[in-house]
């Protein structure tokens, strides 16, 4: 079983730049697609962004398209979020999700979907 580690979260001013990092364990990685979600409190986990298992698909959430990058290192176990132009309604906790998938291009965008999570990270953005 694969099991997701995030690091990568801190405070940032507004405008700076954060990157995510995913790290798996297991051999299987590259079979897995994975999402980056977010939580804030009293909300739901929200979607932010997925990627399929060999990597070559993406989706992004309307609220981070052009802003954020998801890409996914299967030689290292790892899948990255690169965050920029961060906003003040970035602040959550992020977690990494991943599903095995049968279709290595396929991904997946709904939290329900996904079987493994990691513990999160915290992503603070001040004014």
């Amino acid at each position: 079983q694969v099991q997701l580690v995030e690091s990568g979260g801190g405070l940032v001013q507004a405008g700076g730049s954060l990157r995510l990092s995913c790290v798996a364990s297991g051999r299987t990685f590259g079979e897995y697609a994975m999402g980056w979600f977010r939580q804030a409190p009293g909300k739901e986990r929200q979607i932010v962004a997925s990627i399929s298992a060999n990597g070559g698909r993406t989706f992004y959430a309307d609220s981070v398209k052009d802003r954020f990058t998801i890409s996914k290192d299967n030689a290292k176990r790892t899948v990255y979020l690169q965050m920029n132009s961060l906003k003040p309604e970035d602040t959550a906790v992020y977690v990494c999700g991943g599903r095995q998938m049968y279709d290595s291009s396929l991904y997946y965008v709904a939290a329900r979907n996904y079987n493994i999570w990691g513990q999160g990270t915290q992503v603070t953005v001040s004014l």
